[in-house]
């Protein structure tokens, strides 16, 4: 573990008045960077859990740390790291504090990224 934000700068305003690129575009370097983050990201398994978890629906701490089967406080850390980086939002449920996925994107990566994993494990013929 590092750092708490392993060399990640703080996620964008998540309002930006700028258009998104028509994606079949050519992304320019600020992209590129965002999605450099992102994938960093995905790169720890438990957070790769944590992230398919919430891909699946909303989801507090102790769900998660139950779902993953990892400790609380590792949980914790890796949704700060998750919600550091734009990736989770959260909301208050009484006193719990619930996770989600910021957006579709990130489930439809996180999912085709185990789908993916699943061919390379089992030898599946890879398909579109």
């Amino acid at each position: 573990m590092g750092s708490g934000t392993e060399g990640a700068d703080p996620a964008p305003s998540l309002t930006s008045t700028r258009p998104s690129l028509d994606h079949r575009t050519p992304p320019d370097a600020e992209r590129l960077d965002a999605a450099t983050r992102t994938f960093r990201m995905l790169a720890d398994s438990t957070r790769l859990h944590i992230l398919w978890q919430l891909s699946h629906g909303e989801a507090d701490v102790s769900a998660l740390a139950e779902a993953c089967d990892a400790s609380r406080t590792a949980v914790s850390q890796h949704l700060a790291k998750l919600r550091f980086t734009g990736l989770v939002e959260t909301r208050r449920d009484g006193r719990r504090i619930v996770y989600r996925l910021h957006d579709g994107h990130l489930a439809r990566l996180v999912r085709e990224g185990l789908n993916h994993a699943d061919h390379f494990v089992t030898g599946e013929p890879p398909h579109d």
